[in-house]
């Protein structure tokens, strides 16, 4: 009987060796490339509430807000908006209009509430 080593079998598969090892390393060169699309998603979306609540803060009436974006597939599917000022009917209906424009959203999407 004949015993192979271990460097007799990678002599002979040398080939198929290095295929694995090509789509192994194509394989974690893809991941590094995209796999962290939602991390940057997350850093956007973050400064754009931050842009989007000092607009607000600035508007008559408004006071202190937060404002916080929900996104799927990168489209905006709702704004909620929390300030001091939103007891007044003319106050809500600047931020509805403001928010609707910056972000190029249906009114309906924005949703906003008092602190």
């Amino acid at each position: 009987m004949n015993k192979r080593t271990v460097s007799d079998y990678i002599r002979e598969k040398k080939k198929l060796i290095l295929i694995i090892l090509l789509v192994l390393l194509l394989a974690v060169t893809v991941y590094l490339f995209f796999g962290d699309t939602e991390e940057q998603s997350a850093v956007t979306q973050t400064e754009t509430e931050a842009k989007i609540a000092a607009v607000l803060s600035v508007m008559d009436g408004v006071g202190d807000v937060e404002v916080v974006i929900t996104e799927a597939e990168g489209a905006v599917t709702g704004v909620v908006v929390v300030c001091e000022g939103a007891d007044s009917i003319l106050v809500r209906n600047n931020i509805l209009n403001a928010v609707s424009t910056a972000l190029n959203i249906n009114k309906n999407l924005i949703a906003i509430y008092s602190m």
